[in-house]
């Protein structure tokens, strides 16, 4: 156990803030999903950037809210984080063109940033390696219910308004999870006079060690390019299952949804799997699923026996692995660099989100709504995390 132990509140109110927080990138981004492809006619641009920026902007931010959390705590930052998505999400229900919605989906990322960040450091301020671990495959349990409410709600809202609204609901949740946050307690706690008089420059110098720290790094690594796979779905497949295989963007959310449910069930056994088998080793068993997965759909499309149960059920495999992989990976790295959670867990999220920018781009380059150019760059990927998991190997700590 950490130095904060008693700090802890009851473990409901931690697990129910905590994984809200957590869920915060996916429910930005998710909940708008179905509505892309008439936001994409509507806004007459590449509704792609929206999700571009938000990315963008939601790495680079975390690499600055992360020091400041080590140095002057968790708490701030939350409420000033959830104060900026705010203002974002309104400015993103009023934007009439393609242009100033990016302009607000950047303000609103970096608010955004602080919530999923801070909630990780949060559990490493509070809890060792496996509880961590323990934790967080709970949080991700929890906070999948976002993933699979966000398409179905968005959805059911283009029937009764436009995609402004699902905006304005964003506005209403982000004030909401302000209130929830005087809930928590201050978890960092500066402790030494030393401490206190760092100047917070050195707190941004962290950021080099991490970087050099190649024990810390691996496991950062793996999850990124898990991620730029990840991402190439959550991007690319509204266009494929709506406008390739002509799926109604109401029910869009029920196959979205399917692979959170993957998720759940998967971060349940991993839950128990974590107090028998080493961190290193489930994450390199999920990354080697996830990569035959994917190969198994390139081989499928290309030999031209593709047919849309035979995606889903592939993808459904690949996108369950999540329920290890984030857990394992995030668990180990931040156990490598207690003192510097913050800072650790912001580079992690900087990476771990900032590989969706990546899969955006990508997928801007491929070919309209085909199903190739998402499972093409979701097996690269897939591939290139599970060869970081197994080579070289890890460090057991």
């Amino acid at each position: 156990m950490n130095q904060n132990t008693k700090e802890k509140p009851s473990k409901l109110l931690l697990l129910l803030v905590l994984s809200a927080l957590m869920a915060f990138t996916s429910l930005s981004i998710d909940i708008y999903l179905p509505a892309m492809p008439v936001m994409q006619i509507d806004l007459k641009g590449h509704v792609e950037l929206t999700i571009t920026s938000f990315l963008m902007a939601f790495s680079v931010a975390q690499l600055i809210w992360g020091p400041i959390s080590d140095y002057i705590g968790r708490k701030k930052p939350l409420f000033i984080g959830m104060i900026l998505f705010v203002i974002g999400s309104i400015g993103c229900a009023l934007s009439q063109t393609i242009d100033h919605i990016i302009f607000w989906r950047i303000f609103q990322a970096l608010g955004a940033c602080t919530a999923p960040m801070l909630a990780r450091a949060m559990v490493r301020d509070l809890y060792d390696r496996v509880e961590a671990a323990q934790m967080l495959s709970t949080l991700m349990l929890i906070m999948a219910i976002a993933p699979i409410l966000g398409p179905l709600i968005g959805g059911q809202i283009l029937k009764l308004s436009s995609w402004h609204a699902i905006f304005w609901l964003l506005a209403m949740i982000g004030m909401i999870m302000f209130l929830c946050i005087f809930k928590l307690p201050e978890t960092h706690l500066v402790k030494t006079q030393q401490q206190k008089n760092m100047p917070i420059r050195q707190a941004f110098l962290n950021y080099g060690h991490l970087l050099k720290n190649w024990l810390f790094m691996r496991y950062v690594l793996s999850l990124t390019a898990f991620y730029v796979a990840a991402y190439a779905f959550i991007v690319g497949s509204p266009l494929v299952y709506i406008s390739y295989y002509h799926i109604d963007s109401q029910h869009y959310g029920w196959l979205f949804g399917l692979n959170i449910v993957g998720v759940m069930l998967v971060s349940i056994i991993n839950k128990k799997l974590v107090k028998h088998v080493a961190l290193h080793i489930l994450l390199k068993w999920a990354t080697t699923i996830s990569m035959v997965a994917m190969l198994i759909l390139i081989y499928l499309f290309f030999s031209g026996h593709m047919t849309l149960l035979r995606l889903v059920i592939f993808l459904f495999i690949f996108f369950s692995m999540n329920g290890v992989v984030a857990a394992t990976s995030i668990a180990a790295a931040l156990d490598m660099v207690p003192q510097t959670a913050g800072s650790a867990s912001a580079l992690i999220g900087s990476m771990q989100y900032g590989s969706g920018v990546i899969s955006s781009l990508l997928l801007t380059l491929g070919k309209g709504d085909s199903p190739q150019a998402m499972i093409v760059i979701m097996a690269i990927f897939a591939t290139v995390s599970a060869f970081i998991a197994w080579f070289p190997q890890y460090h057991s700590k």
